[in-house]
């Protein structure tokens, strides 16, 4: 057990009313269970919905672009395409530029699955907003910067 001094209830207060990482992490939770529960019905989760649309590309992006878009390393990018490989959404190809590395793909059966979900996501998004008394596009600026 520490002797150290106590930390003040007022100190708790203050963090738990001024805490950047806090209120992220409650505002993604929230966020994350909302979508979730509304991109249920066509089989993905709303991380699945953000990795397959980081996929819709011209061209199969390689892992290290779509690791840094969603703040993954890629261990954790390679276990969340896991899924998303068996159900035959996304493919993982061998580059042709650097055979150590790896591309991308979203299947056309992905393609199918994700514009099932846009319309589910735009008018979940939209709600959202809609009951937001802040600006979302300020928010979005201030998450973007704090990100890097």
């Amino acid at each position: 057990m520490s002797n150290g001094p106590l930390i003040p209830y007022s100190t708790t207060i203050h963090i738990k009313d001024t805490c950047l990482c806090l209120h992220a992490q409650r505002a993604a939770r929230a966020l994350g269970r909302r979508f979730d529960l509304a991109l249920k019905p066509v089989g993905l989760t709303n991380q699945q919905f953000s990795l397959m649309m980081a996929l819709n590309r011209p061209e199969p992006p390689p892992m290290g672009p779509v690791a840094r878009l969603l703040a993954m390393d890629r261990t954790t990018l390679t276990a969340a395409l896991k899924p998303l490989s068996a159900r035959g959404w996304v493919s993982i190809e061998p580059d042709p530029k650097d055979r150590r590395g790896k591309r991308l793909r979203l299947t056309p059966e992905g393609s199918l699955a994700l514009s099932d979900a846009v319309p589910i996501w735009k008018d979940v998004h939209a709600a959202i907003e809609a009951t937001m008394t802040s600006d979302a596009h300020v928010l979005r600026q201030g998450l973007t910067e704090v990100s890097g």
